[in-house]
């Protein structure tokens, strides 16, 4: 690409767009296509949804997808990166949290700020490979304190589980498979590691970043903006959408969002708006 391309002619529409369709950077990670959607690193999302979080990690790092040697060997650093420091400072903030209140994104910015002012060592990559290491912690405390399940003890961090297993011990929870809950679980989370880099929260995460603000004090914005339902929590408005059709007989389904359609109410789904075919990430949560 040359310096000198132009590639927006501004006018004054522009200005209540909300930067749609405006370049605002580059992304070396990840981009999306009309036809086959995500792509990290330039594998199509499809190749990839069955791997485990810590080798998509290790791609979107390195831009190349790891060997066995390296995979192992980055399973152990983040292990080794995975215990918080004084996490009973971090419990303390999220016990004076009204866990009847607020959205769980706004209790993870919080906790993302809060391990920023116990643990930051300002290098971005250090920083950066320490926060993937300390999330499943932090989530699973979050949903522990918000659902007031304290009467239980809260499992010690085991650090010798995967990324996923470790959140899903921290939760503890009864009469579920946990087999089938971390395979579901990690290729959740392999579909929405990264999206390119002109989303909203990536944007705000690079526009606090620039003014030289630290990794946790970035990303708690980032994820300020993630919570918005026109941007992350939509896919909580989807999930919700989906309970409501409580079927699925096709007929049924297509009676139910034709009768939404019909009332002018939005439809719910998966995907990107650049999307001109079924989205593969889709088609993966699906056939879990």
């Amino acid at each position: 690409m040359s310096e000198e391309e132009s590639l927006l002619d501004l006018t004054t529409a522009h200005l209540n767009t909300g930067l749609r369709g405006v370049p605002v950077g580059t992304c070396r990670t990840s981009y999306v296509t009309p036809g086959e959607g995500v792509h990290y690193c330039g594998y199509p999302i499809s190749e990839l949804a069955m791997m485990s979080p810590e080798d998509i990690v290790f791609l979107l790092f390195h831009k190349e997808l790891p060997n066995l040697e390296q995979s192992v060997e980055f399973r152990k650093e983040l292990q080794s990166r995975g215990g918080i420091y004084k996490e009973e400072e971090l419990e303390e903030v999220l016990g004076a949290l009204p866990f009847e209140l607020g959205h769980p994104m706004e209790w993870l910015s919080i906790g993302i700020q809060t391990l920023g002012m116990l643990e930051c060592v300002d290098d971005w990559k250090e920083d950066a490979l320490n926060l993937v290491a300390k999330m499943p912690r932090l989530m699973g405390l979050i949903f522990r304190y918000r659902e007031g399940r304290l009467a239980k003890p809260i499992p010690s961090d085991d650090l010798t589980l995967p990324l996923v297993g470790r959140f899903t011990n921290t939760l503890d929870l009864e009469n579920v498979d946990k087999a089938v809950m971390n395979r579901v679980l990690s290729t959740y989370l392999v579909l929405h590691m990264d999206h390119g880099g002109g989303n909203l929260s990536t944007f705000t995460g690079k526009a606090v970043a620039s003014g030289h603000a630290n990794l946790y004090t970035s990303m708690a914005g980032a994820m300020n903006a993630l919570s918005g339902p026109l941007h992350g929590r939509a896919n909580q408005s989807c999930f919700e959408f989906v309970q409501r059709i409580g079927t699925s007989d096709p007929a049924e389904v297509e009676r139910f969002v034709r009768g939404e359609l019909e009332a002018k109410r939005p439809v719910f789904g998966f995907g990107h708006a650049v999307l001109r075919a079924e989205d593969p990430r889709a088609t993966a949560q699906f056939a879990l």
